[in-house]
């Protein structure tokens, strides 16, 4: 695994939520985070899972993609993908099929996928198949096509432009990862999808986190539907949050519609050194 040289600042990595205007945040912290969707499921107001880093590179491509503007979607060049599941890929063909008249007339290069191999090939297969939606890695052809698929492994560090985000492990039923962005003073920790996930914590006792967004899918009467379907609730997340042992700002994700109070109030009920609050769509970070 490639180690990254951070230093942890003194107190922590400042994150600005709903700051004033995007052109403020850029203007305070150099790259900004906006939480497009963090929902686990659709209902009014629900959008699953997905983040704008900075003006080009989408994290996950859930329903949230969708409140971006033309001019804002024609702007991603990169999407990062943690697993193949329809909640986080959904919006990739959509995408591609909304921005490739403006990208082509500008010349611009493929959108790059970037996900674990088995990620590429289950959107090969069930997605980018001319039956559920059309092949766009070879359209509008297959010389200059709009998306174009690249394979990640866990430990790896991608450039991307002024981003920098590297692979982490996650624990689902699928294959799948988690992704940090890497800022000059810590770093802003994605966990994915993942049921316990010791790998997690091993990588992050050596990386500066600074923020945590960690997913909570389930309530502790459904503990048996969170070990099956590979996600957390309340009583797993506190043993998780626990090999943590900076105190960190947590945020929860990936909650279903219509259960953030209920899951809400067993989180706040644990015992831990973490500051924890509920992640919102439309919510924006700063990562200096």
């Amino acid at each position: 695994m490639r180690r990254i040289g951070l230093r942890r600042p003194a107190s922590g990595l400042s994150i600005a939520a709903f700051l004033p205007t995007p052109a403020a945040s850029r203007q305070a912290f150099p790259m900004q985070i906006r939480v497009l969707g963090c929902s686990g499921s659709i209902a009014a107001g629900s959008r699953t899972t997905s983040f704008l880093v900075g003006d080009h590179v989408l994290i996950d491509a859930g329903t949230g993609v969708g409140d971006l503007t033309l001019d804002e979607l024609s702007r991603i060049d990169h999407i990062l993908v943690t697993h193949s599941h329809l909640d986080h890929v959904l919006a990739i063909g959509l995408l591609a099929d909304s921005v490739t008249r403006r990208r082509r007339a500008a010349q611009r290069p493929p959108i790059r996928v970037h996900a674990l191999t088995a990620t590429i090939d289950a959107l090969r297969q069930h997605v980018f198949n001319g039956i559920i939606w059309p092949d766009f890695t070879r359209l509008p052809d297959v010389v200059n096509p709009m998306l174009q698929f690249s394979a990640i492994t866990v430990g790896q560090v991608l450039e991307l432009g002024s981003a920098r985000i590297e692979v982490l492990p996650a624990s689902h039923t699928v294959p799948a990862v988690g992704y940090a962005v890497l800022g000059a003073a810590g770093a802003w920790v994605f966990t994915g999808d993942t049921g316990p996930n010791a790998a997690l914590w091993q990588r992050l006792a050596s990386l500066p986190v600074a923020t945590l967004v960690i997913e909570t899918a389930f309530r502790d009467d459904e503990h048996a539907l969170a070990d099956v379907s590979r996600h957390l609730c309340p009583s797993q997340l506190a043993v998780e949050l626990a090999q943590l042992t900076t105190p960190t700002q947590v945020y929860i994700t990936h909650i279903k519609p219509g259960e953030v109070d209920a899951v809400m109030t067993e989180v706040r009920a644990l015992s831990t050194r973490h500051h924890i609050q509920a992640l919102h769509t439309g919510q924006v970070m700063g990562l200096p």
